[in-house]
Parts: structure tokens; C-alpha cells; sequence
């Protein structure tokens, strides 16, 4: 097992339960360092949605995924974690949290399962490719302990689940890529996904309002098909983020790469064109333009000033003309965030590239899992819930592949 992410560790603790030995190899000083940090806020662990409407969430990858999700749902997450003394409870959002609210006792109970069945934790540990006959790993160590010593480790089946490139400093930065081209494995471009974008504020929006939120919006991505998608939005000094943002990020990649992007900011979901015009009509001589837009549609300071940010100071006069804008502020956006500030990478391996054991094609006896294969989701448990499930999955693979000849059973420990 290559890589100590939340795919890697349920892979290894399904593996250990049918009787394998199981040997996790990590570059970090611990594991689950980023389900850590994601429990830092709240760990979201899943979401309750029911499953038509979750696997909706991950967009082009949802056929793909949808047997992994199936075959370890949303449900057997939460009793897995209810297993480990975490009982889970659904948020008024619904997505489903621990009741302790925070990964560290979930974190500290898996790991003392993990090594009560056995599955031995070497961390430190730098895969760096492929023994040339290609039939063993090869490792480095770092830190200052392990500096410059190097391993090879053959395997009877190998399962890496390194990561797509979002938080480099806690282990996943997509170095794997150039590794698995050379052994003629696809990836699809990694990318930043979760993540806020650029936009020219001017300077006085800018200093005024960063860090500031949009609340109960909806955004849109002009020629997009797909729905507004409503939330609160982050002003940045040099964007916007938020849930909204970070749930348009295929279609906002999609818009730049075809040559441009503009959002379209719908200030007040909740009214229609026609409704907003009425009250916009309503204007008393003696407002200003501010009070005026306030007092008809109940603007806070911030969406006036996008108005303001969007037609160059000049909010129409006419009431249909700013009702129709208000449904659709237009926000040029030039580019997205790097990915070491994204939550979590688009891309990855590609789906042609494994069956449905999550085995590579090229590589029999390969498996891969988490973030490492080509699908993205918005926040809100939908990310760890994918990732759980394709490593069940890849385990899975794991154990019908080794039970196919007796020569790869060297794995398993006699009962």
C-alpha cells in the first residue's frame, strides 16, 4: 500500500480483515494528515443525501463512481465510524459530521485498530518508481533519521492511493504523474478544484470589502448549462470563494479554457425579474441611489457594491433594467487560484486506464483509488465519501485478483 490518506488506510483495513499482510508506506511523519486538517472546521465525513442526488454531485465521473458509492454508501460510512466509537450526526445543511465535531478521535481509534489487525505503518518513506524488472517499489527515506537510506520491497499486489496535488505540504503534490506516463499510464492534467478564483477588484472594492461575504446568492457561469448554484461567496482581496465558486469549478475551467469566464451573480435568488422591478419602481424622490437600491430589495453594502463594481459605478436609473442585472451581476474572472491553495485537485488517472477493480490495465496487479483517478466533487463530505469508497473498492480488486492464482497468495497469513 502506497499512500496514508483515508483511501489508503480503509484499503489496508479491508485487506487486513480478509488476512493479508499489509505494509502502508508514507512520505509524511504521520498519516490521514489531510483528514486531520479537515477536521480542524468540523470533519464532514459524508453527506446524507440520498444516492441519486449525491452521485449527481461528481458530474462527469458519476457513472464510474456510482458502483464504488453503492457498494460502500454514505450509511456504511457512518457505521464504520460508529464502529470506531464515532457516531455521526446529520447537520442542518445535511451533511453528516461526528459527534465529537473534530478527526482526532476518530483518526486516534482507526489507527489503534489498524494496528491491532496487524497492518505495519512505514512512514517516511519516498516512493520513487518501479524496480527496473518492474516487479518491486523502491523507496527513499526523509527527514533527518532517514535521509538517503533506500529500500526495494517486492509485493504480490500493490495499491497506491497518493493523492491528486491539493495541499502539497501535507503529502499529496501529484509527483506520481510523470512515474505512471512512464510505465504508459494516462492521467488527465491535474488541477485546481474547491477553489476560490481571480478577479479584478478595483482598489477601493477591494480594501472595503475583503472578506467580506455574499450571502444567500446564486451563481451562474455564462453558457453553462447547468443550474445556478446557490450559498454564501467570499469576497478576497483578489476574487471570490465560497461553496457557490467552488461547486461551478468544472464549468468556470471549462469557460476559461474555451477563451473566457464571467459569473453571473444573482442577488436575490428567492425574487423574480418582474417582482424586483415592481418594488425597484417604488423609488422615493429624496433616495439615493444606495438607499434606493437597499430599501426596495434589501441589499446589504456589499451586493450594492458589486453593482457598482460591475457597471463602473453607473447602476441604471430604469427599474427593469436593474432588476435584470440584479438577477445576473456579471464578474469577470481571469484565472482560478494555484492548486496548493485549492482543497482538492480535478484529474487524475484516467477511467479508461483501470477496469472495474480499479486495476490498471497496463499494470495487472496495480490498484489505485482516492484522488489519484479523474473525478472532482464539491465540498460538503461528497470528497471523503468518494475517496472511502474507491479505496473499499480497490481492496476489494485486491483480494479477487490474489485469489485467482495460488502463486499471489504470498500475502495472506494462514488462519
Amino acid at each position: 500500500m502506497v499512500g496514508g490518506g483515508p483511501a489508503g488506510l480503509v484499503a489496508a483495513e479491508v485487506l487486513a480483515r480478509a488476512g493479508v499482510a499489509v505494509t502502508v508506506y508514507d512520505r509524511m511523519p504521520s498519516v490521514a494528515r489531510k483528514l486531520m486538517l479537515a477536521g480542524h472546521g468540523g470533519l464532514n465525513i459524508t453527506h446524507s443525501e440520498d444516492l441519486p442526488r449525491l452521485l449527481a454531485r461528481y458530474g462527469a465521473a458519476a457513472g464510474r463512481l456510482a458502483p464504488a458509492i453503492e457498494a460502500f454508501t454514505p450509511a456504511d460510512l457512518r457505521a464504520w465510524c460508529a464502529g470506531l466509537g464515532e457516531e455521526t450526526f446529520v447537520g442542518s445543511s445535511g451533511r453528516v459530521f461526528p459527534q465529537s465535531f473534530r478527526a482526532t478521535p476518530l483518526v486516534r481509534a482507526w489507527l489503534a485498530r489498524l494496528a491491532d489487525l496487524g497492518v505495519t505503518l512505514e512512514k517516511r518513506q519516498r516512493w520513487t518508481g518501479w524496480t527496473p524488472d518492474g516487479r518491486g517499489l523502491r523507496f527513499e527515506g526523509v527527514g533527518a533519521a532517514a535521509a538517503g537510506t533506500r529500500r526495494e520491497v517486492a509485493y504480490d499486489a500493490v495499491l497506491f492511493a497518493l493523492g491528486g496535488a491539493s495541499w502539497p505540504r501535507l503529502g499529496s503534490d501529484g509527483g506520481w504523474v510523470e512515474a505512471f506516463a512512464a510505465r504508459g499510464v494516462a492521467s488527465a492534467p491535474l488541477r485546481a478544484a474547491n477553489v476560490g478564483v481571480r478577479v479584478g477588484w478595483s482598489p477601493v472594492f477591494a480594501d472595503r470589502f475583503e472578506g467580506v461575504p455574499l450571502k444567500s446568492v446564486a451563481l451562474a457561469v455564462r453558457g453553462h448549462d447547468g443550474p445556478p448554484v446557490r450559498g454564501d461567496a467570499m469576497v478576497t482581496r483578489t476574487g471570490i470563494e465560497g461553496g457557490p465558486v467552488y461547486a461551478s469549478g468544472a464549468a468556470i475551467r471549462a469557460a476559461l479554457d474555451a477563451g473566457s469566464c464571467t459569473l453571473e451573480v444573482d442577488l436575490r435568488p428567492d425574487l423574480t425579474v418582474a417582482r424586483l422591478a415592481e418594488r425597484l419602481a417604488r423609488r422615493r424622490p429624496k433616495d439615493s441611489r444606495s438607499r434606493w437600491l437597499q430599501r426596495s430589495t434589501g441589499l446589504d453594502p456589499v451586493a450594492v457594491a458589486l453593482l457598482r463594481e460591475a457597471t463602473g459605478t453607473a447602476v441604471p436609473d430604469d427599474p427593469a433594467a436593474v432588476a435584470a442585472l440584479l438577477k445576473a451581476v456579471p464578474v469577470p474572472v481571469t484565472g482560478t487560484m494555484p492548486i496548493e491553495k485549492a482543497i482538492s485537485s480535478a484529474g487524475g488517472i484516467r477511467w479508461s486506464e483501470v477496469d472495474d477493480r480499479l486495476m490498471l490495465r497496463a499494470l495487472p496487479g496495480t490498484f489505485v483509488a482516492g484522488e489519484m483517478l479523474d473525478w472532482e466533487a464539491p465540498t460538503g463530505g461528497y470528497l471523503l465519501q468518494a475517496s472511502f469508497s474507491t479505496g473499499v473498492v480497490a481492496a476489494q480488486g485486491v483480494l479477487a485478483w490474489l485469489a485467482e492464482s495460488p502463486e499471489r497468495m504470498t500475502g495472506i497469513e494462514p488462519a
